[in-house]
């Protein structure tokens, strides 16, 4: 059972801008501290722009600091531009510095260099570091606050470091050991080295096999690999080995999502550079973003409207053969949606690579072929029952067969193939697919036509 109530940061920004309106600024200033980063963020995002700056101006610095960094991008640069230097300074310089290098990526490379400038030394030197990184890596992902003790410190001497360290870290919960020239040498939970004895030397009290990312590791393999052992943070090494940052559980949520929405929208055979601002761009970026896809699938349809007209005299003879044409097509359609879906999805989760592309595909077409068959069946006998000419039912039956195997084979070889050309599977989308399947079974379908029905030459 859904329900239609409004949530927590639909009702506060209600709220919100009716006391921002009316200018009880205290009154709105309680109204928000109770509340989570995240609703906050929410609520200041849904306001009209002229009130988010005033709304994000009540909240105290810490927790302002905390909300910033959960807006969206958008939200993010208008308070940019509204905020004055010395306030949009104050947050920047708080951030996370792998919150901070997300929000340079949204910004025009003019601001970034400004805002570089103004950073403290320290902060200028993390957010370069991160920045040097290519795009869509772990070293871009990660995080430059984390734990680092080394092996000779007594567990007394670490449990210090961690206290003095801990509110500037990202988390405390995992724990990592370096040698004297820094390289990653171990992990330690905090419940390790809180029950380890005072005296004991934090290389006896460490693990030695360590899970470990490289810098230039794609972020999407960082979240699979965090998925996979179920941590909360992975280290993340250079080219020496040596511990340069760490990578999270919530940053690795926020790939996962980006990911997921990028193979949806090219699934929907839509162009996306960040499904952030999606909703919120004008139409004519809109239209731009999906008409190349629709030019492509256009002409390719034209490829259907060819065959149909080389096939004018089984047509013009028979014309009831028109009327199953949009059942074959669709059919065809549907199946090759679903194994290109079942595919795109199994190369996602790395299933397809443990049971084996060629068998993934094999079984795909064994299971068009077992759908067609029985389509065929059914389809053909109501052909039949309705008065069709037994040929002409002979002709839907048996292309309902060959365009299901067709549909599913091309569905789930496709999206391989391009994978293996280097290119994103999800561009094999389900529309494009489509596209082919039509062309192919509506020559196959009034061919098998032209032979069951026109009289041999």
């Amino acid at each position: 059972m859904t329900s239609n109530r409004p949530s927590v940061s639909e009702q506060v920004a209600q709220q919100l801008a009716v006391l921002l309106r009316d200018g009880s600024y205290d009154r709105a200033k309680h109204l928000l501290e109770p509340l989570q980063p995240v609703d906050i963020a929410e609520a200041i995002g849904t306001l009209p722009t002229a009130q988010q700056a005033l709304g994000f101006r009540l909240l105290p610095k810490d927790l302002a600091i905390e909300v910033y960094e959960d807006l969206e991008p958008l939200v993010q640069q208008t308070l940019l531009e509204t905020l004055r230097s010395n306030e949009v300074l104050e947050v920047v310089e708080q951030m996370a510095p792998d919150d901070r290098v997300r929000l340079f990526d949204e910004l025009p490379a003019k601001v970034v260099r400004r805002l570089l400038q103004q950073l403290s030394p320290e902060e200028r030197r993390v957010t370069a570091q991160l920045l040097g990184y290519a795009p869509g890596t772990a070293g871009r992902l990660m995080t430059t606050e984390f734990i680092a003790l080394k092996q000779q410190q007594t567990a007394a001497e670490a449990l210090n470091v961690v206290r003095r360290r801990a509110r500037e870290t990202e988390t405390v919960y995992a724990l990592y050991v370096t040698d004297g020239f820094s390289r990653l040498t171990g992990t330690l939970s905090l419940r390790e080295l809180v029950t380890a004895e005072p005296e004991l030397l934090v290389a006896e009290a460490m693990t030695r096999e360590v899970v470990s990312l490289t810098t230039e590791v794609d972020q999407e393999e960082a979240a699979r690999w965090i998925q996979r052992y179920d941590f909360l943070a992975l280290p993340v090494v250079d080219r020496e080995a040596r511990l340069v940052g760490i990578v999270t559980v919530d940053d690795v949520i926020d790939v996962i999502e980006q990911e997921a929405t990028e193979d949806l929208y090219a699934a929907g055979g839509i162009q996306t550079t960040d499904e952030d601002d999606y909703f919120q761009i004008n139409l004519l970026q809109v239209a731009r973003r999906r008409l190349v896809w629709l030019l492509v699938l256009l002409l390719a349809n034209v490829g259907t409207a060819s065959v149909i007209a080389a096939q004018g005299a089984v047509l013009s003879q028979y014309v009831s053969l028109a009327a199953f044409i949009p059942l074959l097509i669709g059919t065809g359609g549907n199946v090759g949606a679903q194994s290109s879906t079942v595919v795109i999805r199994g190369l996602s989760t790395r299933r397809i690579q443990a049971v084996g592309a060629w068998q993934s595909v094999l079984r795909e077409s064994a299971a068009g072929a077992l759908l067609g068959l029985l389509l065929s069946v059914i389809v053909g006998l109501v052909a039949w029952v309705l008065g069709y000419p037994q040929q002409v039912a002979l002709a839907v039956g048996g292309s309902l067969l060959a365009i299901a195997t067709m549909a599913a084979t091309a569905g789930s070889l496709l999206p391989l193939l391009f994978r293996r050309l280097g290119f994103d599977p999800a561009l094999m989308s389900a529309p494009f697919i489509t596209t082919v399947v039509d062309v192919a079974g509506v020559f196959v379908y009034l061919q098998l036509a032209s032979r069951l029905l026109l009289p041999v030459a």
